[in-house]
């Protein structure tokens, strides 16, 4: 397929720029929000019938007037089925320091420590025009972290080593209290991170530690709404993918077989394979949440159809056409033109099915990125 394929117009105002909430203004201006992880919209693909479900039904099958909510996701699956999740967890990427001499403010996105003994760390720097080999960086104003920039990798890439004398575990500590949620771009480019972000930037069940970006998909599970799903009997599998940035990276190529992703690392444990493989086996249904882990999945199942146990990285790409091979559910977000993540939703559900339900969410003012709305698209 052709990148342009993948082209619509997105309206700024349907990208949104918190989660699902409640918003009160107070009398000075401000504006608290009261968010509710499991209250985002909802649509249902049905990839064989295709149908295109947006709202509740009545007790007879008919649809309502009520719209469908995440929650109502439980609502397409029974007991014994399977949920794969992504249990990385996100850390505080984007800090802000100043260059030396000048004081101009250098934005900094930690990308992954190469080094823990030399406190080595590869990064992307903006505006990367003033950053040159042995520049110094200074965070916090008068703090005691400084770090010196050792090689250029990309135009936009450095190698920084950070000047810290102290356990390992300390400066780290220290480095992370210095950074703030690494928000999409296009956020960040129409509001600052706020203390809310540290919360909702993250899904309840993030464990392992090493990703840049959130599984957005993940990030409509609550508390309350997994507690329902275990007492209905529904499994939890989880595997690790450390999310990069290669996902938001601009596809430059029209001829998308010629499109390749950065790696990320991954890891799928025998836990998580026996049990999504008993599930299969004993014909209940498999739903990857979210695109990282149909790429993951799909980077580890065999030709029967089992998935394997794996530990490394994976840079797989999928678009339309591509037979899965292992999940027949999944749940995505509402992502941007010509991303790789609207991709892998098409290859899923079928192009011209995804496409035309993009169309019915401009059309119904669903809300599109990280913190929007959610798709269910089932294999009936």
């Amino acid at each position: 397929m052709k990148l342009s394929q993948f082209k619509f117009k997105l309206p700024d105002e349907r990208v949104a720029l918190y989660p699902a909430h409640r918003a009160f203004t107070n009398d000075d201006g401000t504006v608290d929000r009261i968010f509710n992880r499991d209250q985002c919209r909802l649509m249902v693909l049905h990839r064989k019938s295709r149908q295109i479900d947006l709202f509740k039904k009545d007790a007879d099958g008919n649809a309502t007037d009520e719209p469908l909510t995440f929650r109502n996701v439980i609502d397409y699956f029974d007991e014994g089925d399977t949920f794969i999740f992504n249990d990385t967890k996100v850390f505080p990427a984007r800090l802000y320091g100043t260059k030396e001499k000048t004081d101009a403010k250098i934005e900094v996105f930690l990308l992954r420590e190469l080094n823990e003994e030399l406190r080595l760390w590869d990064v992307l720097v903006e505006p990367a025009r003033k950053i040159r080999i042995g520049n110094k960086l200074f965070f916090d104003g008068d703090g005691p972290m400084v770090a010196e920039v050792i090689d250029n990798t990309t135009s936009r890439g450095r190698t920084l080593r950070f000047l810290y004398d102290c356990p390992h575990d300390e400066f780290k500590q220290e480095l992370f209290e210095l950074g703030e949620p690494p928000l999409p771009r296009y956020i960040v480019e129409r509001r600052e991170a706020e203390a809310d972000d540290v919360v909702q930037f993250q899904t309840i069940y993030a464990k392992n530690e090493g990703a840049v970006t959130a599984p957005s998909t993940g990030l409509h599970f609550s508390r309350e709404l997994m507690k329902i799903m275990e007492i209905r009997g529904f499994n939890f599998a989880f595997l690790t993918v450390h999310l990069s940035l290669g996902s938001f990276d601009p596809i430059e190529v029209e001829d998308l077989t010629k499109h390749k992703m950065n790696s990320e690392q991954m890891v799928i444990p025998k836990e998580c394979c026996d049990l999504v493989n008993s599930t299969k086996q004993s014909g209940h249904r498999v739903c990857a949440v979210g695109v990282s882990t149909a790429r993951a999945t799909e980077s580890a199942v065999g030709t029967d159809g089992m998935l394997k146990e794996y530990d490394g990285w994976t840079n797989k790409f999928i678009f339309p056409p591509y037979d899965f091979g292992l999940s027949n559910a999944l749940i995505s977000n509402f992502y941007h033109p010509e991303s790789t993540m609207l991709m892998v939703t098409a290859a899923f559900g079928g192009y011209e099915l995804v496409m035309e339900a993009y169309n019915t969410a401009l059309e119904n003012n669903f809300n599109f990125g990280c913190y929007g709305d959610a798709m269910l698209i089932l294999d009936d």
